[in-house]
């Protein structure tokens, strides 16, 4: 097995775990009250993050990995790891509003408003520069651009809305 096909199913693995949290901590958000809100582009989401590790699987698998820029990229992880830490049973890959809960101000929060989304855009492009794949660095980086553009407008929007009603939206991610 080369080293690309290792570092692939581990994000592979690490990907499909994360939903299956998210998953699970937004049935119990949902339980405790909360609701979901901008659910219209979720799906752009999931069907990029699924396009670009798709991608990387076609173009990926047999190609020699950059150590430095493999480096990078767990670097990324580490602090993704903090970001999910930070939010515990609050992280989800969808933005629900949890009425009467404040917004979250430890770990990476303390400085970024949206430190996931960071971590995101470092990941879309370094994953692939560790391949070699400049093209999909840059063709996935620039739709990852886009639809954060409507992912943080739409955050923006309940949290302004949450505001209103007192509650704070659970700090959301999309799905990798």
């Amino acid at each position: 097995m080369t080293l690309a096909v290792i570092v692939l199913a581990a994000v592979t693995l690490q990907r499909l775990g994360e939903l299956v949290l998210a998953q699970r901590n937004t049935r119990r958000l949902i339980a405790q009250g909360g609701y979901e809100t901008g659910a219209g582009h979720y799906p752009l989401i999931v069907g990029l993050h699924a396009a670009w590790l798709a991608a990387l699987w076609v173009w990926g698998w047999d190609r020699p990995v950059s150590g430095p820029w493999l480096a990078a990229f767990i670097v990324l992880q580490l602090l993704r790891v903090w970001v999910i830490a930070s939010l515990g049973g609050r992280w989800t890959t969808r933005i629900i509003i949890l009425p009467g809960a404040p917004l979250v101000r430890r770990g990476p929060y303390r400085f970024l408003s949206h430190p996931n989304y960071t971590v995101v855009v470092g990941e879309i492009a370094v994953l692939p520069l560790a391949f070699g794949l400049v093209g999909l660095a840059v063709l996935f980086s620039v739709l990852n651009a886009l639809v954060l553009w409507v992912r943080i407008r739409a955050e923006g929007r309940a949290l302004a809305s949450a505001q209103g009603d007192r509650g704070a939206p659970v700090r959301s991610t999309p799905p990798s």
